[in-house]
């Protein structure tokens, strides 16, 4: 009898038909189920729009400043040559004041200069910025030529820019 089938049970035949496949629930929905999870969305969104606005703003507030850094950056590789630094040394007092009249009105500083220049620039920097020496520098350097400026000695040049640096990083603008 080994080519014979087995029979089949009657009860089991129908209960087999009956079977149906598993019923898989349906997926998940990633929106959410209540209106307070869609606010909180929105509310979060709104902040991240509002950090990356204030970040913008501020970012185009301050060009002139990344601006200034980077021209007096070139003034500073100039200075290190002995036959530029005359040169170097003019532009110098002329970026800080091309910087203060990014930020203020053209009436407030076009006409300052010599001490008045010099406690314009030490007034809005929170304290005095400038050593003496650099102050005077910058309260004469406009009334000399390149020719007289050539012979400032590289240290003394150096603490000029450095001062002049840390007046356009540091000044503060008051409305």
């Amino acid at each position: 009898m080994e080519g014979a089938t087995p029979a089949v049970d009657p009860g089991l035949a129908a209960a087999l038909r009956s079977l149906a496949d598993i019923a898989l629930p349906p997926p998940v929905s990633m929106l959410p189920q209540t209106w307070a999870w869609a606010v909180l969305a929105a509310l979060v969104l709104l902040v991240i729009a509002f950090a990356l606005w204030r970040w913008y703003r501020y970012r185009e507030l301050n060009r002139y400043r990344r601006e200034a850094l980077g021209e007096l950056r070139l003034i500073e590789e100039r200075i290190r040559a002995a036959q530029t630094r005359g040169d170097a040394l003019t532009a110098l007092p002329a970026l800080v004041k091309r910087t203060a009249l990014a930020v203020w009105p053209r009436e407030m500083i076009a006409n300052l200069s010599g001490r008045g220049w010099t406690g314009f620039l030490d007034a809005h920097s929170g304290g005095p910025v400038f050593p003496a020496a650099a102050a005077r520098f910058f309260e004469e350097a406009e009334y000399r030529g390149p020719a007289v400026l050539a012979s400032v000695p590289e240290a003394e040049a150096k603490a000029h820019v450095a001062a002049a640096r840390h007046w356009i990083e540091a000044h503060h603008v008051r409305s």
